[in-house]
């Protein structure tokens, strides 16, 4: 497992990495564009050749992307509709540039429309996303299940992965937080094994590229999404104990959420102490 975080790109993409090595991270995870406004940023060539160069040499040398949560490819508005989907390209072409592990996605919201128009919509619109980008894979991130979330069971994960054809590119990635507000008990190792034998059961776990790693604010079921430092929040040392020794994740990038003591990111503290929580988790599978 590597541990990762999420870094601002304020300075650009070496700048980013910069920030990983600092915090003692093995993988980062960015926003492809500022995740307030619909304008993409210009990554130019120079900046890309120089973050692989520095992800060649040493760790960090994974990079996750996370498409901007304004994206809702369940939309049926034209225009929001059209940036969705602008946005997701540029996400999936930036990874095609810099190798990314994946690009991390929200499936989208129906808005107060049928399930079934507004399931067909985001699998029409990551067909479209995917012929219009090379090879970077498009991971679709399981939701805490607010509102008119979709992808907030990995029965509907695997529906969204099946409608869309099945694409190879197509795979997902596992918010522990997530889990824990829809409903999913991650808190113990047991509950945890259940949870993953369901996964790949639905979805398979060969499609499994990347976890989120973040405590919960807000109990078992609540549909919210909040993210707490580590260990303070519902599922605990423990469960997150557990979710980061779990031995099917192995060789994953785990990247973290969380504000950190600062509010500024994860922070050197948080990458140092999930580290601490995986070595307690081997240790009490090992006993």
């Amino acid at each position: 497992m590597m541990i990762g975080a999420h870094v601002s790109t304020s300075g650009g993409l070496r700048r980013a990495h910069e920030r990983g090595v600092e915090w003692g991270a093995e993988a980062i995870q960015i926003f492809n564009q500022n995740p307030r406004m619909w304008r993409p940023t210009s990554h130019d060539e120079e900046d890309v050749e120089g973050f692989r160069a520095l992800a060649a040499e040493s760790a960090p040398r994974v990079m996750v992307i996370h498409a901007v949560y304004l994206i809702n490819c369940a939309a049926a508005e034209p225009e929001i509709r059209e940036k969705s989907l602008h946005s997701l390209i540029h996400a999936l072409r930036l990874g095609d540039a810099v190798g990314a592990a994946g690009v991390v996605l929200h499936p989208g919201s129906k808005k107060k429309q049928d399930r079934e128009p507004s399931l067909e919509l985001v699998a029409e619109a990551l067909r479209h996303a995917l012929a219009e980008s090379e090879s970077c894979p498009l991971l679709l991130e399981n939701t805490a299940g607010a509102g008119d979330t979709l992808g907030r069971s990995f029965a509907e994960l695997a529906e969204l992965i099946e409608r869309t054809g099945g694409d190879e590119r197509l795979g997902l990635c596992l918010d522990c937080c997530h889990m824990l507000a829809s409903g999913i008990d991650v808190r113990t190792a047991g509950a945890l094994g259940e949870a993953i034998d369901e996964c790949d059961r639905l979805v398979g776990l060969e499609r499994l590229r990347c976890l989120h790693v973040n405590d919960s604010k807000t109990a078992l079921g609540s549909n919210r999404d909040r993210h707490e430092d580590l260990p303070h929040g519902e599922i605990g040392r423990e469960g997150l104990a557990a979710f980061l020794s779990e031995p099917r994740f192995e060789g994953l990038p785990a990247v973290l959420e969380v504000a950190g003591p600062d509010g500024k990111g994860p922070g050197v503290e948080q990458v140092q102490c999930a580290r601490a929580l995986r070595e307690e988790g081997l240790a009490a599978r090992a006993g």
